[in-house]
C-alpha cells in the first residue's frame, strides 16, 4: 500500500476507534473514573502497570484497588496511617503483589509531599529538544529505584530503554497524559513533554498490525522496534504520530479489516 493510501486508511481507523465509545473495555477507563488531577495521574499509572493480560481483568483489578483505597487514590497516598496499609495486604495482580503495591504507595507519597503532580518524575528528565521520551523513561526508572528501601522484585514493574524493553506500559501511560485532541480519549493534563516525542505502546496487537501493514520489520518486541515503528508513523503526523495507537490496536482485535 502507498504510504498516501496507507495514510488515508489509517486516518479513518483513528477516526473510528479513537473514541470514548471504544474505551469503555480499555484499561484508560480507569482514569477517566477520577476528576482530581492527581487522582488520574495515581490510577493512570496503577492501571498502565497492571496492562498485563485480559482488559477485563486489568480493569476489574483497578477498580478493588481502588475500592481498598476508598476510591480516593491521591487524599490515600498523600494522608494514609500505618494501620490504613493493612487495606492493601492480599492485594495480586499476576505477578503484581502486596509488596510491590506497598512500595508503590511510599513511593507516592514522598512524591506527592513536595510536588503537585506526578509530570516532573518524567519531565525534569527530558527537555522539548529531544527526539523522544527515551531520557524521561530512563530517568523515572532512576528515580523509581533510588530509594534504600525499593525491593528487587518490584523494579520488574518500572521498564527501561536501558534494558531495551519496548516500555509499552510506561508509553501508554505518558500517552494518556500528554496527548489531548478533541475525541477526549487522552487527558493531556501534562504540558512539559511534547505530543511528537510520545512513543508508540508496543504490544503484541499493535506489533502484529504494523508488520502486516509494513510499517515495521524488526520481529522482536522491545525499544528498536517501539522506536522503528513510532518513526514509521511520523510519515503520516509528525507532529501527533501516536494518535494512531487505538486504531492499531483496533484493527487488531478485526484482523479482517488488515
Amino acid at each position: 500500500m502507498k504510504t498516501s493510501s496507507l495514510k488515508a486508511f489509517l486516518d479513518i481507523q483513528v477516526e473510528k476507534y479513537n473514541q470514548i465509545s471504544f474505551i469503555e473495555d480499555d484499561p484508560i477507563c480507569i482514569p477517566h473514573q477520577f476528576n482530581l488531577k492527581q487522582d488520574i495521574e495515581i490510577m493512570g499509572l496503577f492501571a498502565s502497570v497492571f496492562a498485563w493480560g485480559q482488559r477485563k481483568t486489568i480493569i476489574n483489578k483497578c477498580n478493588e484497588l481502588s475500592n481498598r483505597m476508598e476510591n480516593r487514590p491521591y487524599d490515600f497516598i498523600l494522608n494514609h496511617q500505618d494501620n490504613d496499609l493493612k487495606g492493601l495486604l492480599g492485594f495480586k495482580h499476576r505477578t503484581f503483589t502486596d509488596t510491590d503495591l506497598l512500595y508503590f504507595v511510599s513511593f507516592l507519597n514522598k512524591w506527592y509531599k513536595n510536588n503537585d503532580s506526578l509530570e516532573a518524575a518524567f519531565a525534569q528528565n527530558i527537555k522539548l529538544s529531544d527526539k523522544n521520551i527515551e531520557k524521561a523513561l530512563c530517568g523515572f526508572r532512576h528515580l523509581f529505584e533510588s530509594n534504600d528501601e525499593s525491593p528487587k522484585r518490584t523494579l520488574k514493574h518500572i521498564s527501561s530503554p536501558n534494558q531495551n524493553s519496548a516500555c509499552k506500559r510506561l508509553c501508554m501511560y505518558l500517552r494518556w497524559m500528554v496527548r489531548k485532541d478533541e475525541s477526549t480519549v487522552d487527558f493531556g493534563i501534562w504540558k512539559n513533554i511534547k505530543t511528537s516525542q510520545l512513543v508508540c505502546p508496543l504490544d503484541l496487537h499493535v506489533q502484529r498490525t504494523a508488520i502486516k501493514l509494513g510499517l515495521l520489520q524488526r520481529e522482536q518486541s522491545d525499544w528498536k522496534a517501539a522506536i522503528e515503528l513510532t518513526e514509521n508513523l511520523k510519515r503520516f503526523d509528525k507532529n501527533d504520530p501516536i494518535k494512531y495507537d487505538f486504531a492499531l490496536f483496533g484493527l487488531s482485535i478485526m484482523p479482517d479489516k488488515v
